[in-house]
């Protein structure tokens, strides 16, 4: 996935709604320093300097949720204790919906506490109920997904073995996602997967996998033997094994395989990234991507949670501006046009005019540069409609374009003079210059104002139509000509 369509994914991720079942936690921090060794025993003190409480277990899988901006629901079981208050407030404060959650009085709502001096974890200390849930409170949650587990466009199933997630519980979920047609991503634990079978994706690392497959992973033979096994005989979608430095390995029913790698990163802290992973994955498949593609927008994340310390979250901004790493110059600038709408909306707020152009610019020259040039001159800045390469063909022939829509959109970003570039596959322009709304519509001076496309619907709020004349003698077709003259024998 490049920038541009990341962009648009969060840019629509609000209307995305995904609902979490599984165990519920707190994760609470004490941070301080370790200077000193006990004189009561041989153990590092700690002098707390301070203290952090976050949401962990499946509750951090809707951390990361609502961190990507998608609306969460979240299906659970806690106790009625003072820890499970803290989760209820956590999770009203963050907009979070909490019927599905329910209050056991016989149990413990999960706590663990990690005590961290000099960015190294010294102990966890767990305070948790393990047992399953009692018949009547399984009812209670299998009640809820079957009234409203439709009203999601995923279930995201964040497994911790810790009594929520029984075999009925998962037994629902699975049919229910089968027959809305709704993804059911799981995140699992234990040894026995079959308590997952009919999930659409499986997402465990690679102990786990070895484990579930009975199966030691040594090579990509293996792995690929432990995959087919696990397709096989849970009756997945697709499988995605993460392998930590190696990256990730995703499986289909059908015998593809994606291997996916990892960036490059210093890694400080692996705690979350799991869910991250499952988090970002759920958010894709909920947005129409298909596995392959959703699996490495949650690599992307999984790479920015890792280089935090302690569970973290990885934001929409973080992920665009990792995926768009390497083309900070110019791959910034190129937008889809969902997204740039809600830019100029905001730029035009905030009383900037929008100048807008369009063409094919197959061949950039200086004739182009001093058009653009002028053009941005009529403006705050100067968004330019790109046609596509299917575009140019219908427009110029089947021997053009000369250079790809992604080189020419990355060529004309690279210029100062160009604030944003969108692509468009049409003929004309008209439905770009509707969405952008510009107030100067610019095109070149061979055109009469009665010929330019989009004048009309520009002039009915005012905007206005420039011309600009071409440097003589420079054009693509010249350009061609004198190749073609100097090189053709």
């Amino acid at each position: 996935m490049d920038r541009k369509n990341a962009e648009s994914l969060f840019n629509r991720v609000m209307d995305i709604k995904a609902l979490v079942i599984g165990d519920l936690m707190l994760d609470e921090y004490l941070w301080g320093k370790a200077e000193r060794i006990s004189p009561e025993a041989p153990v590092q003190v700690v002098d707390v300097v301070r203290e952090d409480l976050r949401l962990g277990g499946a509750g951090n899988v809707v951390h990361n949720l609502v961190a990507l901006g998608c609306q969460v629901g979240v299906c659970s079981v806690i106790g009625g204790d003072e820890n499970g208050a803290h989760l209820r407030h956590a999770f009203t404060g963050k907009g979070v919906d909490t019927s599905g959650v329910f209050e056991d009085p016989m149990r413990t709502t999960s706590m663990k506490t990690r005590v961290i001096a000099s960015h190294q974890q010294i102990v966890r200390i767990d305070r948790e109920s393990k047992e399953a849930i009692s018949e009547s409170y399984e009812d209670k949650v299998i009640d809820f997904i079957r009234t409203q587990g439709r009203e999601y466009h995923v279930l995201v199933v964040s497994d911790y073995l810790k009594g929520v997630l029984t075999e009925r519980v998962l037994a629902e979920i699975c049919r229910l996602g089968k027959e809305a047609g709704i993804p059911v991503v799981v995140d699992p634990k234990g040894n026995d997967y079959a308590k997952y079978r009919g999930a659409t994706i499986l997402t465990p690392n690679r102990k786990e996998a070895e484990t579930a497959s009975r199966l030691t992973i040594r090579d990509g033979e293996t792995l690929r033997q432990a995959g087919s096994r696990l397709l096989g005989e849970l009756d997945l979608e697709a499988l995605l094994i993460t392998r930590s430095e190696e990256g990730m390995s995703l499986f289909y029913k059908d015998g593809e395989e994606v291997h996916i790698p990892t960036r490059a990163r210093e890694v400080y802290d692996v705690t979350g990234a799991g869910d991250t992973v499952l988090s970002v994955l759920s958010i894709g498949l909920a947005a129409g991507l298909g596995f392959a593609e959703a699996a490495r927008l949650s690599n992307v994340a999984a790479g920015i949670v890792v280089g935090k310390l302690g569970t973290s979250t990885a934001t929409p901004a973080e992920i665009v501006a990792e995926i768009g790493r390497g083309h900070l110059d110019s791959e910034t600038k190129i937008k889809n046009l969902d997204v740039l709408v809600s830019i100029v909306e905001g730029e035009r707020a905030r009383g900037k005019k929008i100048a807008f152009t369009n063409g094919c610019f197959d061949l950039l020259h200086v004739g182009h540069v001093k058009y653009l040039q002028k053009a941005r001159s009529f403006g705050d800045l100067l968004v330019v409609g790109l046609n596509s390469d299917d575009s140019v063909r219908r427009l110029k022939g089947e021997s053009r374009p000369l250079i790809g829509e992604a080189e020419r959109a990355h060529i004309l970003a690279a210029l100062d003079c160009v604030d944003y570039v969108v692509i468009f596959d049409e003929d004309t322009p008209q439905r770009l210059i509707e969405a952008v709304k510009p107030a100067v519509l610019v095109k070149g001076g061979d055109y009469t104002p009665e010929r330019v496309v989009g004048r009309d619907f520009v002039e009915t709020y005012g905007g206005r139509v420039e011309l600009v004349e071409f440097v003589d003698g420079k054009s693509t077709t010249n350009i061609i000509e004198k190749i073609l003259k100097t090189y053709g024998d």
